[in-house]
Protein backbone atom coordinates (compact mmCIF):
# COMPACT_ATOMS: atom_id res chain seq x y z
CA UNK A 1 0.00 0.00 0.00
CA UNK A 2 1.69 3.41 -0.89
CA UNK A 3 0.62 6.66 0.77
CA UNK A 4 0.44 9.55 -1.61
CA UNK A 5 0.55 12.68 1.00
CA UNK A 6 0.36 15.34 -2.23
CA UNK A 7 1.58 14.02 -5.63
CA UNK A 8 1.06 15.90 -8.67
CA UNK A 9 -0.74 14.63 -11.67
CA UNK A 10 1.93 14.30 -13.99
CA UNK A 11 3.85 12.35 -10.87
CA UNK A 12 1.04 10.54 -10.29
CA UNK A 13 1.13 9.14 -14.04
CA UNK A 14 4.70 8.62 -13.84
CA UNK A 15 4.01 6.82 -10.53
CA UNK A 16 1.68 4.45 -12.42
CA UNK A 17 3.68 3.79 -15.72
CA UNK A 18 6.59 3.23 -13.75
CA UNK A 19 5.79 0.97 -10.93
CA UNK A 20 2.20 0.67 -10.65
CA UNK A 21 2.59 -3.69 -11.28
CA UNK A 22 4.25 -3.55 -7.70
CA UNK A 23 1.08 -1.32 -6.23
CA UNK A 24 -1.81 -3.17 -4.58
CA UNK A 25 -3.71 -0.03 -3.11
CA UNK A 26 -2.74 3.91 -3.28
CA UNK A 27 -4.01 6.27 -0.32
CA UNK A 28 -3.88 9.43 -0.21
CA UNK A 29 -2.77 10.34 3.15
CA UNK A 30 -5.10 11.37 5.88
CA UNK A 31 -7.51 14.27 4.70
CA UNK A 32 -5.69 15.38 1.62
CA UNK A 33 -8.76 13.85 -0.58
CA UNK A 34 -10.48 17.43 0.51
CA UNK A 35 -7.51 19.25 -1.05
CA UNK A 36 -7.58 18.66 -4.65
CA UNK A 37 -9.27 19.97 -7.30
CA UNK A 38 -12.13 17.31 -8.53
CA UNK A 39 -11.07 17.23 -11.93
CA UNK A 40 -7.44 16.30 -10.40
CA UNK A 41 -8.89 14.17 -7.95
CA UNK A 42 -10.95 12.27 -10.79
CA UNK A 43 -8.16 11.78 -13.24
CA UNK A 44 -6.26 10.05 -10.32
CA UNK A 45 -9.10 7.71 -10.16
CA UNK A 46 -9.14 6.83 -13.10
CA UNK A 47 -5.61 5.91 -13.62
CA UNK A 48 -5.70 4.13 -10.44
CA UNK A 49 -8.38 2.33 -12.09
CA UNK A 50 -6.52 1.74 -15.46
CA UNK A 51 -3.49 -0.33 -13.27
CA UNK A 52 -6.22 -2.08 -11.29
CA UNK A 53 -5.30 -0.62 -8.09
CA UNK A 54 -7.39 0.01 -5.49
CA UNK A 55 -7.35 3.69 -4.49
CA UNK A 56 -9.06 5.04 -1.12
CA UNK A 57 -9.08 8.14 1.14
CA UNK A 58 -7.01 8.46 4.14
CA UNK A 59 -8.73 7.39 7.62
CA UNK A 60 -8.51 10.48 9.41
CA UNK A 61 -10.76 11.80 6.81
CA UNK A 62 -13.70 9.40 7.86
CA UNK A 63 -12.62 10.04 11.05
CA UNK A 64 -13.40 13.25 10.87
CA UNK A 65 -16.52 12.86 9.00
CA UNK A 66 -17.95 10.99 11.68
CA UNK A 67 -16.82 13.29 14.27
CA UNK A 68 -18.99 15.99 12.30
CA UNK A 69 -21.75 13.39 12.31
CA UNK A 70 -21.42 13.59 8.28
CA UNK A 71 -20.82 10.06 7.55
CA UNK A 72 -23.30 9.78 4.98
CA UNK A 73 -22.44 12.56 2.63
CA UNK A 74 -18.89 11.58 3.32
CA UNK A 75 -19.58 7.81 1.62
CA UNK A 76 -21.72 9.88 -1.18
CA UNK A 77 -18.95 11.86 -2.57
CA UNK A 78 -16.53 8.56 -1.78
CA UNK A 79 -18.72 6.39 -4.02
CA UNK A 80 -19.75 9.45 -6.56
CA UNK A 81 -16.08 9.94 -7.36
CA UNK A 82 -15.37 6.83 -7.93
CA UNK A 83 -12.51 5.85 -5.04
CA UNK A 84 -12.36 1.58 -4.76
CA UNK A 85 -11.50 1.57 -1.12
CA UNK A 86 -11.87 2.40 2.16
CA UNK A 87 -10.29 2.90 5.04
CA UNK A 88 -11.94 2.91 8.76
CA UNK A 89 -10.34 3.52 11.56
CA UNK A 90 -9.81 5.24 14.81
CA UNK A 91 -6.65 6.58 15.21
CA UNK A 92 -7.52 9.86 16.04
CA UNK A 93 -11.06 9.77 17.87
CA UNK A 94 -13.09 6.77 19.51
CA UNK A 95 -14.95 4.13 17.79
CA UNK A 96 -16.72 1.29 19.60
CA UNK A 97 -17.15 -2.41 18.07
CA UNK A 98 -20.71 -0.95 16.76
CA UNK A 99 -19.67 1.80 15.61
CA UNK A 100 -17.05 0.65 13.35
CA UNK A 101 -18.99 -2.54 12.68
CA UNK A 102 -21.52 -0.50 11.33
CA UNK A 103 -18.80 1.74 9.48
CA UNK A 104 -17.25 -1.00 7.85
CA UNK A 105 -20.61 -2.65 6.47
CA UNK A 106 -22.03 0.78 5.21
CA UNK A 107 -18.75 0.77 2.92
CA UNK A 108 -19.47 -2.69 1.73
CA UNK A 109 -22.89 -1.73 0.74
CA UNK A 110 -21.20 0.98 -1.08
CA UNK A 111 -18.88 -1.40 -3.20
CA UNK A 112 -15.77 -0.34 -1.88
CA UNK A 113 -13.14 -2.80 -0.63
CA UNK A 114 -12.56 -2.19 2.86
CA UNK A 115 -9.03 -2.19 5.26
CA UNK A 116 -9.15 -1.58 8.34
CA UNK A 117 -6.49 -0.15 10.93
CA UNK A 118 -6.19 -1.00 14.34
CA UNK A 119 -3.74 1.11 17.00
CA UNK A 120 -3.68 5.21 17.61
CA UNK A 121 -1.47 7.56 16.49
CA UNK A 122 -0.76 9.91 19.27
CA UNK A 123 3.07 9.99 19.88
CA UNK A 124 3.92 6.92 22.53
CA UNK A 125 0.77 4.93 22.28
CA UNK A 126 1.44 1.03 22.14
CA UNK A 127 0.10 -1.98 20.41
CA UNK A 128 -1.98 -4.46 22.86
CA UNK A 129 -1.62 -7.90 20.95
CA UNK A 130 -5.59 -9.37 22.73
CA UNK A 131 -6.94 -6.12 21.18
CA UNK A 132 -5.21 -6.39 18.11
CA UNK A 133 -6.71 -9.94 17.37
CA UNK A 134 -10.32 -9.04 18.55
CA UNK A 135 -10.43 -6.44 16.54
CA UNK A 136 -9.02 -8.52 13.61
CA UNK A 137 -11.40 -11.41 13.98
CA UNK A 138 -14.26 -9.21 14.48
CA UNK A 139 -13.30 -6.96 11.29
CA UNK A 140 -13.19 -9.76 9.09
CA UNK A 141 -16.01 -11.45 10.03
CA UNK A 142 -17.34 -8.11 9.38
CA UNK A 143 -16.12 -8.17 5.57
CA UNK A 144 -12.78 -6.14 6.15
CA UNK A 145 -9.86 -7.43 3.43
CA UNK A 146 -7.09 -6.72 5.65
CA UNK A 147 -6.47 -5.07 8.65
CA UNK A 148 -3.20 -2.33 8.63
CA UNK A 149 -1.26 -2.33 12.18
CA UNK A 150 -0.57 1.34 13.09
CA UNK A 151 2.92 2.62 12.35
CA UNK A 152 1.99 6.06 11.28
CA UNK A 153 3.45 8.09 8.08
CA UNK A 154 6.82 8.10 10.01
CA UNK A 155 7.08 5.03 11.35
CA UNK A 156 8.44 6.45 14.78
CA UNK A 157 6.53 6.84 18.08
CA UNK A 158 3.70 5.65 18.06
CA UNK A 159 1.72 2.21 17.42
CA UNK A 160 4.60 -0.92 16.33
CA UNK A 161 7.65 1.52 16.60
CA UNK A 162 9.56 3.43 19.06
CA UNK A 163 10.97 7.05 18.74
CA UNK A 164 14.03 5.59 16.94
CA UNK A 165 11.57 3.71 14.77
CA UNK A 166 12.73 0.20 16.05
CA UNK A 167 9.86 -2.60 16.89
CA UNK A 168 9.24 -1.73 20.10
CA UNK A 169 7.67 -5.34 20.79
CA UNK A 170 9.17 -7.93 18.57
CA UNK A 171 6.30 -10.15 20.44
CA UNK A 172 3.87 -8.91 18.40
CA UNK A 173 4.28 -10.21 15.97
CA UNK A 174 3.68 -13.80 17.22
CA UNK A 175 -0.10 -12.59 16.92
CA UNK A 176 0.33 -13.82 13.08
CA UNK A 177 0.52 -17.42 14.54
CA UNK A 178 -2.91 -17.23 16.12
CA UNK A 179 -4.78 -16.04 13.09
CA UNK A 180 -5.99 -18.79 10.25
CA UNK A 181 -4.59 -16.34 7.66
CA UNK A 182 -1.72 -14.41 8.08
CA UNK A 183 -1.71 -12.17 5.19
CA UNK A 184 -4.80 -10.64 6.59
CA UNK A 185 -2.78 -8.38 8.08
CA UNK A 186 -0.71 -5.34 6.71
CA UNK A 187 2.15 -3.71 8.31
CA UNK A 188 2.79 0.23 8.21
CA UNK A 189 6.34 0.43 7.24
CA UNK A 190 7.34 3.28 5.75
CA UNK A 191 11.40 3.32 6.87
CA UNK A 192 13.76 0.91 4.68
CA UNK A 193 14.81 -0.67 7.80
CA UNK A 194 10.96 -1.70 8.87
CA UNK A 195 10.90 -3.03 5.39
CA UNK A 196 13.90 -5.42 5.70
CA UNK A 197 12.66 -6.70 9.29
CA UNK A 198 9.56 -6.87 8.21
CA UNK A 199 10.31 -9.59 5.30
CA UNK A 200 12.75 -10.78 7.31
CA UNK A 201 10.10 -11.81 10.16
CA UNK A 202 7.64 -12.28 8.70
CA UNK A 203 8.61 -13.54 4.65
CA UNK A 204 9.19 -11.61 1.69
CA UNK A 205 4.90 -11.71 0.69
CA UNK A 206 4.04 -9.58 3.82
CA UNK A 207 1.87 -7.05 3.52
CA UNK A 208 3.59 -3.90 4.09
CA UNK A 209 1.59 -0.26 3.41
CA UNK A 210 2.38 3.48 3.81
CA UNK A 211 4.94 2.68 1.41
CA UNK A 212 6.42 6.15 -0.12
CA UNK A 213 6.15 6.84 -3.86
CA UNK A 214 9.78 7.06 -4.40
CA UNK A 215 10.32 3.49 -2.50
CA UNK A 216 7.99 1.18 -4.47
CA UNK A 217 11.06 -0.30 -6.72
CA UNK A 218 13.30 -0.40 -3.98
CA UNK A 219 10.81 -2.47 -1.69
CA UNK A 220 10.11 -4.53 -4.89
CA UNK A 221 13.87 -5.13 -4.98
CA UNK A 222 13.92 -6.25 -1.18
CA UNK A 223 11.26 -8.71 -1.79
CA UNK A 224 12.92 -10.60 -4.34
CA UNK A 225 16.45 -10.49 -3.12
CA UNK A 226 18.12 -8.18 -5.44
CA UNK A 227 19.51 -6.04 -2.37
CA UNK A 228 22.28 -7.00 0.06
CA UNK A 229 19.53 -6.58 2.75
CA UNK A 230 17.83 -9.40 1.57
CA UNK A 231 20.36 -10.96 -0.58
CA UNK A 232 20.67 -15.05 -0.40
CA UNK A 233 23.36 -16.86 -2.44
CA UNK A 234 21.72 -20.20 -3.04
Amino acid sequence: MVIDKGLGLSAFADLMETAGSFIDVVKLGFGTSALYPIEMIAKKIELAHQHQITIMPGGTFLEVAVAQKRVDPFFSVVAALGFSGLEVSDGTIELNREQRSTLIKQALKEGLTVFTEYGKKAWGSVIDQEGLLRTVYSDLECGAELVTVEGRESGRGAGLYDESGSCRDPELLQVVERLPDPYKLMWETPLKSQQVWMMQTLGRHVNLGNIAPEDILSVEALRRGLRSDTFVES
